[in-house]
């Protein structure tokens, strides 16, 4: 079996939302290490854009939550490089709330970008990549939140349940010419999570979890590279687990520290 240069993205063009700061930006430097002509999209500019190998990400402002800027940011990418072959559904995210006193509007915002956005921009993206030789790949970042809510995130857990539901009936309509896959995603040390990993910096955090050690933004985007490649072609409609193995059960954790080993 002759797997040939899989991590190769030479002469491809990826969009990744929500690619000019944190997650985002990281997917989008490894795309552009790997060799991929990439797009970023932000609701502003950020001061600096994702580079590597000498070059830097294409920086188009979007709102991705409105049908029409999703559309025209799609347009833009395919304007610049003649074609899409990579779509990372990247935006997304939520402060947490209380579900018993949140707003309507709140509600409707998180919704709106953690599930109606990404199918926006993959609606967009299909339209190119089902009409292109080699067709195209869409890439969905969810959360573990979808498997195993915790409490303040209603409205986020239940959007992101969606976009899981979203990625399997995707992938049912447009393959083959265009694959469609999710990625569950834990928790991950950036600095916009700081303030959820506790005093402790985040030991307690990891000491749940079975690598004994939190995600980072390149463990995200590793797991992109290898849904996006050749080593993938036939992979559609999956949901890979970039969580570190999950949580230990407090059944469990309560047993060990009974012992005295946690």
């Amino acid at each position: 079996m002759d797997i040939g240069t899989p991590l190769d993205f030479t002469g491809r063009v990826v969009l990744v939302t929500g690619g000019t700061k944190g997650i985002g930006a990281t997917i989008a430097t490894a795309f552009l290490a790997a060799g991929a002509d990439v797009v970023v999209c932000g609701r502003s500019a950020p001061k600096a854009l994702p580079e590597a190998a000498g070059r830097r990400a294409v920086l188009v402002p979007a709102d991705v939550r409105d049908p029409a800027a999703a559309g025209a940011l799609v347009d833009a990418a395919v304007e610049r490089f003649g074609r899409l072959d990579v779509l990372v559904n990247n935006a997304g995210g939520s402060p947490d709330a209380d579900a018993a006193t949140v707003s309507p509007r709140f509600v409707e915002k998180i919704v709106a970008l953690n599930l109606l956005a990404p199918f926006y921009v993959a609606q967009a993206a299909h339209r190119v990549m089902a009409g292109q030789d080699g067709g195209g790949s869409i890439v969905n970042i969810g959360s573990v939140s979808a498997h195993d809510p915790q409490p303040g995130t209603a409205a986020y857990s239940a959007a992101k349940a969606g976009l899981l539901g979203l990625t399997k009936a995707l992938a049912l309509e447009w393959a083959p010419a265009v694959r469609v896959n999710h990625i569950t995603t834990g928790l991950i040390r950036t600095e916009s999570a700081a303030s959820v990993y506790g005093a402790d910096g985040g030991a307690s955090v990891a000491a749940v979890v079975p690598m004994e050690r939190m995600a980072v933004p390149g463990d995200v985007a590793g797991a992109c590279l290898f849904l996006a490649g050749g080593l993938a072609a036939y992979v559609n409609g999956a949901d890979l687990a970039v969580h570190g193995g999950g949580e230990f059960p407090a059944r469990y954790l309560a047993a060990k520290s009974a012992d005295g080993a946690v």
